[in-house]
């Protein structure tokens, strides 16, 4: 029997996230993956990027992402791992270009039409995100803002929140940035049926920032299984990074793929 290919990830973060929020979950991802490559790509306006302007509808970030593995000759077919405001680019890459993804894994996310926006932004979040943008400024106090809000771990955040802050402070995206993305992700309508065949939903109970009724929701809508995990927060790769790797290779299995 001839080994199979080398799968493409293509990990996608959120909210005025970059490839360096994805911490531990990373390499320990790829570890799970060997023969596989795994590619953590920031969309317009994070990161690398964090010097242009983000786009205001999801359509325009997938075509830079597709733009950008192309400049990198990384070849489709991906298997996109997203989480958030990733998980819409990687919804709609699936839909305006399903020949090009194998599978996705969408982990907390929230989709128009399925779910009512105080669904989509849990109402208990105006103040602190008000909070957030009169920080936006300050790297720790902020992002030690982010971390209550995203996180429901139960280890002291101080090395993350560290972390974070000087990611913050070398590649620091702009609060225009930050409201065009959310404008973006607001904006964003998904298709009524599943847009690949493969698709793996992931959800947060805990999840304080946008409501386990959003991915329920999606399930429903495409019919799809969902994995919920009982005490993370919506950053459920940091909280439990193990749990997402441990529930891709189940689905790889199940779909009849190897992890190696």
């Amino acid at each position: 029997m001839s080994a199979r290919s080398p799968r493409q990830w293509i990990l996608l973060r959120g909210l005025t996230r970059e490839a360096a929020h994805w911490g531990a979950f990373a390499e320990g991802f790829a570890q799970a993956m060997p023969g596989d490559r795994v590619l953590a790509l920031d969309l317009p306006g994070n990161g690398e990027f964090h010097q242009l302007t983000s786009p205001l509808l999801v359509q325009d970030m997938v075509q830079a992402c597709r733009v950008e593995l192309a400049r990198r000759a990384v070849a489709p077919p991906y298997h996109l791992l997203a989480m958030s405001l990733g998980a819409m680019v990687a919804t709609e890459w699936a839909r305006v270009a399903p020949h090009e993804v194998a599978g996705c894994v969408l982990i907390n996310t929230s989709l128009r039409p399925f779910s009512p926006f105080w669904h989509r932004l849990r109402v208990l979040n105006v103040v602190p995100l008000l909070r957030l943008a009169w920080l936006w400024r300050s790297a720790e106090a902020a992002e030690q803002l982010v971390w209550q809000i995203t996180s429901r771990s139960p280890s002291t955040p101080s090395t993350v929140v560290a972390q974070w802050a000087a990611v913050r402070r070398q590649r620091p995206v702009s609060a225009r940035n930050a409201l065009r993305q959310l404008v973006a992700a607001a904006r964003y309508r998904a298709p009524a049926m599943v847009p690949v065949d493969s698709v793996l939903l992931l959800g947060s109970q805990q999840d304080q920032l946008v409501s386990s009724q959003c991915s329920q929701a999606i399930a429903r809508a495409w019919g799809l299984p969902l994995q919920l995990h009982p005490w993370a927060g919506h950053d459920l790769p940091l909280d439990d990074p193990q749990w997402v790797i441990d529930a891709v290779l189940q689905w790889l299995s199940c779909c009849g793929e190897t992890a190696g």
